[in-house]
């Protein structure tokens, strides 16, 4: 291996992140209360532009209100994007008003690492001036062919960075792509036409220590087509999905959770390979399969989810199913 090592910036389980609209204050109530891993409140793409400002105050009282970490919540914002002038009332209002209630800023159509820069200076200077304990990451949300051509770089990018996820709507716009649907395939391609763009961005996310995330899947009346998309992208090694729409939640914990048949064979490539190891060996056999040195490293992945997805639950129990709003 390199010696050049670049580990998980940090660990947060978002098998299933829930898009909602800021302009919708029951929405949120809704979301708060949801079994999703993620929320992430939306001023961008899902709120008119006359809403833009009374969606930012409902997000605001929604981040001061309700106790999200109490209720098993990572809770984000996605900010207006840097070609607009709503982005930076977003950035200073939300945080110098509930800095410290956010997880993460979801940077949309992020194209070069310079844009992170911007809002990675303005949040460093309000965290400083507002004298905040807590560290708000950053997640890139690339979507536009530029952002591709430069994903490498922008997951290079020091500092809060924490994540990339791959938005596919404005991405085929960006890439005068056909389209059934947001998400969905083209019968015309022979496979999947988003496989390259996933697969490209998960190695930067991989290579750089970033969580991958994918996008959303727009006909939320078709759970087998949200489904056969959501295993496509664990199948590159990507950790979680969007959900539109309440019904994707559970349908994205469930593919982003490995089985338990995969959890019990995982402990138990551990326990072969250290008896191996105590032997002298390096590999060893179990189930008639080879079984070595990146058996363990495959088996560790799956243990860390399930790792976190039970401390998750542990967080729930011991708040109970209706965590306090303040």
């Amino acid at each position: 291996m390199s010696h050049t090592i670049n580990h998980l910036k940090k660990l947060r389980l978002q098998r299933s992140e829930l898009a909602v609209p800021g302009s919708s204050p029951e929405m949120i109530d809704k979301a708060a209360n949801s079994a999703a891993d993620f929320v992430f409140l939306d001023i961008e793409d899902a709120v008119a532009p006359p809403d833009k400002e009374r969606a930012r105050k409902n997000i605001i009282q929604a981040l001061n209100d309700i106790d999200w970490r109490a209720k098993g919540k990572t809770v984000s914002v996605r900010i207006n994007g840097l070609d607009t002038h709503y982005m930076y009332r977003d950035v200073v209002d939300v945080m110098e008003q509930a800095g410290d209630r956010l997880d993460t800023i979801l940077v949309p159509k992020v194209g070069v690492p310079a844009d992170l820069y911007m809002v990675e200076a303005m949040v460093n200077q309000i965290e400083m001036a507002k004298g905040f304990k807590t560290r708000v990451g950053l997640e890139a949300l690339i979507e536009t062919a530029l952002g591709m051509a430069n994903v490498e770089a922008i997951a290079a990018t020091p500092g809060r960075l924490e994540a990339m996820h791959f938005g596919v709507a404005d991405y085929a716009a960006s890439n005068k792509a056909r389209t059934v649907n947001i998400g969905g395939l083209n019968p015309d391609y022979p496979g999947d036409q988003w496989h390259f763009a996933l697969s490209r961005m998960t190695v930067a996310c991989r290579a750089y220590g970033l969580r991958a995330i994918d996008g959303p899947f727009g006909d939320f009346s078709d759970p087998e087509g949200y489904n056969a998309a959501a295993r496509r992208a664990a199948a590159l090694g990507i950790e979680g999905k969007w959900a539109i729409h309440p019904s994707q939640i559970a349908l994205a914990n469930d593919v982003f959770s490995p089985p338990e048949k995969e959890v019990t064979r995982a402990r138990r490539i551990l326990e072969v390979l250290k008896e191996a190891e105590a032997l002298g060996k390096g590999a060893a056999a179990l189930d008639g399969k080879m079984i070595d040195a990146a058996s363990e490293r495959m088996a560790r992945n799956v243990l860390v989810v399930n790792e976190a997805i039970e401390r998750a639950g542990q967080t729930l129990l011991a708040n109970g199913p209706h965590a306090a709003t303040h």
